[in-house]
């Protein structure tokens, strides 16, 4: 049986919430084989997925796409898509019009948005037209520009007031659930503590409710650099480097295909 909101927000100061990003039908149901709280079909995909830059050029069809995938494949963990840089920005009947159709063709149970105080209003109408909303505050991508690149946030006493602040609007709002990304760890624990809703962790440290982790990361999925907060629990770069490289051997040396592998 699927969880609820209100099964993970019962966990709250007890038994922290884990939460993997997946974006295709096969990672998701290994995921939530694994009993996963909660998958993130992330903009990040754009990153992942489809080699860009940034986050910035994703769509919501490319939300969509990605996130029947993930909805097909996982039957307990709650679902999450991302709402992609542009589709709530604009305007709340944008958000609350882009927000429908992200939960109505995908079946996914929740969506995200970036932002704090100035997305209270699209948090709310979203969370009033009866769909369950996660913030995302702190490091936001879709904002890269204007943050100057990927860097820590809430660092100052001011920039620390700010997110606070923030964090208490969307909650406010209605959201249940609060990502907090590259954000210093007395921080985190300061806003896990003020606030009833869920926080989740991306480099945020330890005192959180949950954490989340890009799964590409976690498994050591490519040769690239990755940032400090992630931890790998896996590495797949070799695994499968040395596997493409031994099909390209055993190919070129006419070893595959053998007996094992032909119709007689």
């Amino acid at each position: 049986m699927r969880k609820t909101t209100l099964d993970l927000l019962a966990r709250k100061g007890t038994k922290p919430i884990s939460m993997l990003t997946a974006y295709d039908y096969n990672t998701a149901k290994n995921i939530d084989e694994a009993e996963v709280d909660m998958i993130l079909v992330g903009d990040s995909l754009g990153n992942v997925m489809l080699g860009y830059e940034n986050t910035l050029a994703v769509t919501v069809d490319d939300m969509i796409h990605h996130g029947k995938a993930v909805v097909r494949g996982a039957k307990n963990a709650i679902v999450v898509v991302d709402m992609p840089f542009m589709s709530y920005q604009a305007s709340v009947e944008d958000a609350v019009r882009n927000a429908g159709r992200i939960i109505a063709e995908t079946g996914c149970q929740a969506v995200k948005l970036e932002g704090g105080t100035e997305y209270a209003d699209r948090i709310k109408a979203i969370v009033t037209a009866g769909i369950p909303v996660v913030a995302h505050i702190g490091l936001t991508p879709q904002s890269v520009n204007t943050l100057g690149g990927y860097k820590v946030q809430g660092r100052t006493e001011e920039k620390a007031t700010k997110l606070l602040a923030d964090a208490k609007a969307v909650c406010e709002a209605g959201a249940f659930a609060v990502t907090l990304e590259c954000v210093p760890e007395p921080l985190a624990k300061q806003i896990t503590e003020q606030i009833p809703a869920l926080t989740i962790g991306i480099g945020a440290g330890r005192f959180t409710d949950g954490q989340v982790l890009v799964y590409q990361d976690m498994l050591g999925y490519s040769d690239g650099r990755t940032a400090k907060f992630v931890k790998k629990y896996a590495d797949l770069h070799s695994v499968m480097l040395e596997a493409f490289k031994q099909y390209k051997s055993d190919v070129e040396n006419r070893s595959f295909p053998n007996e094992e592998q032909i119709y007689n």
